[in-house]
């Protein structure tokens, strides 16, 4: 089995992204290709996880890098999961930012995703110990 090579050297195609994000079922994302390039294209940093050519999974995050950092998406091709790709992932994409104090991210409601964020540092935010809140709203 070819080793999973990480890179942060190079744009994921259109065509790529939106094949990786429909086999997670983020279908939200893709309904319009351009958009998510370009949402792509603006992150402060994208962390690819590839199989060869092909790309198998995807980390990004956004935010200002220098008091919050925001993950965006992380997601690995169901064909690829429980391979430690999003731990790898995970770990580069965060790297550079190991001084910002605010690293956040919104996910489902999912009991496998909780426990792989709490596995890896982040504790959900009803569990903090002082009172905070968080706000979203979706339009």
């Amino acid at each position: 089995m070819p080793r999973i090579q990480l890179t942060d050297h190079d744009l994921p195609r259109v065509e790529e992204l939106v094949a990786l994000y429909d086999s997670v079922g983020w279908n939200t994302y893709t309904r319009d290709p351009s958009l998510l390039y370009d949402a792509m294209s603006r992150s402060l940093r994208v962390v690819c996880a590839r199989d060869g050519d092909r790309l198998v999974g995807l980390a990004r995050v956004v935010g200002d890098g220098l008091t919050i950092v925001y993950l965006q998406d992380i997601l690995v091709a169901p064909t690829h999961q429980r391979r430690q790709i999003g731990t790898r992932l995970l770990q580069s994409v965060l790297e550079p930012f190991c001084t910002v104090r605010q690293k956040a991210l919104i996910t489902d409601d999912e009991p496998r995703q909780r426990a792989f964020y709490e596995a890896r540092g982040f504790t959900e935010i009803r569990d903090m110990d002082s009172p905070i809140r968080a706000f979203v709203k979706f339009d």
